[in-house]
């Protein structure tokens, strides 16, 4: 459990520390992305996560290779310890593909310039994140006490969200920007009355005697999304590379959501290279929701919901200064949806969510 607190920890959550790197990506003298060119080679990177550890059973069982052997290419699949790390690089264009959030992709690399395709929508946190109370309180409580959470997280846009819900302001109470490794420890002191974290920090968190859960990721369904993003220029000028990669995604989340010796395996395999067993893993399977089937995340992709999510992301990012540097308004960045809609400035569109490769691997087309 202690690789898995600090891999994860640093990581999927907190994008404080990139605002300064998020004008390392490579442009043209026109200040547009380079066009990609045709190639033969990837690379791609995955952090562990409880929605993104199927990757590494795709890369060390063969699956990934499977797949691009199948169109002629080589994936390198590489994981990076920081998350935060991984993105950044991706957006500097030494990955052509990695693992992030709704959020992260639209504030780092979507907001730093490069142009992003969400290619596979793979899940929803469904609980694994969640604000926690001392005694018997209620949000409206929250009014005038200090809350202790990992500062423009994942964890400060449900505490948003958790207000917003009793119709408070993030300027009635005080945020504690703290540490998500000092988190439980902070829990246990006198002087913290509550906090917002992730899992398996809320978990340990909850079941401190007189721990109270007031509001979980469940509240928000679908606003935390965990993605494949690709570099939308690397796609265009190679289709195949996201044929290879949805592919294999789709054939791992067949294996391991069997009610089989295969899907054991897949599971126990997952939960022991993320650090923690089958019965751990599997508990944070149970606060997540995963797209195991394309037509889920099709229909996700393509639903109303998907785009009043996004509206509501941009709004957190703009609200706190981290939706690209000097972004004037929430529209700064434009955003292109399966279902035709947009949000944004369409002459700056730099995020995509394209439902396309999806629909081959739902079609049996690939």
């Amino acid at each position: 459990m202690l690789q898995f607190l600090s891999q994860r920890g640093v990581g999927r959550r907190s994008f404080a520390a990139v605002i300064a790197a998020l004008c390392v990506a490579v442009f043209t003298a026109s200040g547009q992305p380079a066009e990609a060119a045709k190639k033969e080679s990837f690379r791609v990177a995955w952090s562990i996560y409880v929605g993104w550890m199927p990757w590494a059973y795709a890369d060390e069982m063969g699956i990934v290779k499977k797949w691009a052997d199948k169109y002629g290419i080589e994936i390198e699949v590489v994981q990076i310890n920081d998350y935060i790390e991984s993105i950044n690089q991706f957006t500097a264009g030494a990955f052509d593909g990695t693992v992030m959030t709704n959020m992260d992709a639209l504030s780092i690399p979507a907001g730093g310039g490069v142009d992003s395709t969400a290619l596979i929508l793979g899940d929803f946190s469904n609980g694994n994140d969640g604000l926690v109370v001392k005694g018997e309180g209620d949000i409206a409580a929250l009014k005038g006490k200090n809350v202790n959470l990992v500062e423009l997280s994942v964890s400060h846009y449900l505490l948003a969200r958790a207000l917003d819900s009793v119709k408070l302001a993030e300027r009635d109470l005080t945020v504690v920007n703290t540490s998500d490794a000092d988190m439980v420890a902070a829990f246990k002191t006198a002087d913290v009355e509550a906090v917002v974290t992730w899992n398996p920090l809320l978990s340990e968190i909850a079941a401190e005697p007189g721990a109270k859960v007031l509001y979980t990721s469940a509240d928000i369904p679908g606003e935390i999304i965990d993605m494949m993003v690709v570099n939308t220029e690397v796609l265009n000028a190679n289709p195949d590379f996201g044929k290879a990669l949805v592919g294999a995604w789709y054939e791992t989340m067949a294996i391991m959501s069997a009610d089989d010796e295969a899907g054991k395996a897949a599971r126990t395999f997952m939960g022991e290279k993320s650090g923690t067993d089958l019965a751990g893993y599997e508990a944070q399977l149970a606060t997540t929701k995963m797209f195991y089937e394309p037509a889920e995340a099709i229909a996700f992709a393509k639903s109303p919901e998907l785009v009043e999510t996004m509206d509501v992301v941009r709004q957190f990012l703009f609200a706190h200064g981290i939706l690209g540097e000097g972004a004037p308004s929430p529209d700064y960045v434009g955003m292109t949806f399966p279902s035709g809609a947009t949000l944004g400035d369409q002459g700056n569109t730099k995020l995509r969510f394209d439902a396309s490769f999806m629909s081959m691997a739902a079609d049996g087309m690939l």
